[in-house]
């Protein structure tokens, strides 16, 4: 009588072609080849220049991110992997490496040693950081905007970029305050929509918003401000330029922005709930913004251009 499991197996044939084969493998966390993935810091990175990348470095973590800031034309520089990864590498990091790019294989635990971090996503990657992009560039042709003041925190903004664009947004534009969009925390929440985007680094507002005036843009500010316009009420042409101007949670957006603004414009919420996470405001923002300009009558063609007074 065979029972089962005694059953003689079948030789099964295991195809390793796909398996990653990396330039070499690391079996020391301090080791120079890992330094800039030591703790995940993004600030080190950003701020220290090289000849090789005169305008620093980022980090992105796993495999879709990593891909899709490949997509976007970001350099790799260096992929760390785990040295036992049985899938395939990242779409595009084929092409990097035979641009330069390392792919670098960790030994057993030294992920976590190197990281300090438990989870990584599959893959960490060193990209080159572009050369700053030029607001009045990033805004021209462009009809939806956000603009953000004082969201420093990178999931937030992650968010802003995730949710915004996938309702309609077309750029990005960061007080000094706001926290960087290259950052591995935003990248990773936005699911790498952040190198979709173009985006750009402005002055103090409401000084930072002369690119948008300049290129005929009408700036709506989101507040919870009662006297605000409900947000669902505005009607706009379809090739009439707006910004979306949202400040961070809590403080809001400053007294100065807000009077800069064109209108100032309310989501209304329910239940008790005095406002949204600024990343579901963009996003609602962004969609009423897209609806008013397909409900628009025929004969509006843009905004008013004069400030609520």
């Amino acid at each position: 009588m065979t029972r089962r499991g005694d059953e003689p197996r079948a030789n099964v044939e295991v195809d390793t072609s796909a398996w990653p084969v990396v330039d070499l493998v690391v079996n020391d966390a301090q080791s120079a080849v890992v330094a800039p993935f030591v703790g995940l810091r993004d600030r080190p990175l950003r701020e220290r220049g090289g000849a090789d990348w005169p305008h620093g470095r980022f980090l992105v973590e796993g495999d879709v991110v990593v891909a899709r800031a490949l997509a976007a034309g970001h350099r790799l520089l260096s992929l760390l992997i785990e040295q036992g990864r049985r899938r395939p590498l990242p779409d595009g990091v084929a092409a990097a490496r035979a641009a330069g790019a390392q792919v670098i294989g960790a030994g057993p635990g030294l992920v976590l040693a190197i990281t300090g971090s438990a989870t990584h996503s599959g893959c960490l990657g060193l990209f080159a950081r572009p050369a700053p992009a030029d607001p009045a560039n990033v805004v021209v042709g462009r009809r939806s905007v956000v603009v953000t003041e004082g969201v420093a925190n990178p999931v937030n903004l992650g968010l802003i970029a995730r949710s915004a664009v996938a309702m309609g947004a077309e750029a990005l534009l960061l007080d000094p305050s706001s926290a960087d969009p290259l950052y591995r925390r935003s990248s990773r929440v936005s699911m790498g929509e952040v190198f979709a985007v173009p985006h750009a680094r402005v002055e103090q507002l409401p000084g930072g918003l002369d690119p948008l005036t300049a290129a005929g843009f009408e700036v709506w500010a989101l507040t919870p401000e009662r006297d605000a316009v409900d947000i669902a009420h505005l009607q706009v042409g379809p090739d009439a330029p707006v910004a979306l101007l949202v400040g961070s949670e809590g403080p809001g957006l400053s007294a100065a922005s807000l009077a800069a603004a064109h209108r100032r414009v309310r989501i209304p919420v329910s239940g008790g709930v005095d406002s949204l996470n600024v990343g579901a405001a963009a996003a609602v923002a962004a969609y009423a913004l897209a609806r008013a300009r397909t409900h628009a009558p025929e004969a509006e063609t843009r905004g008013t251009g004069r400030r609520e007074g």
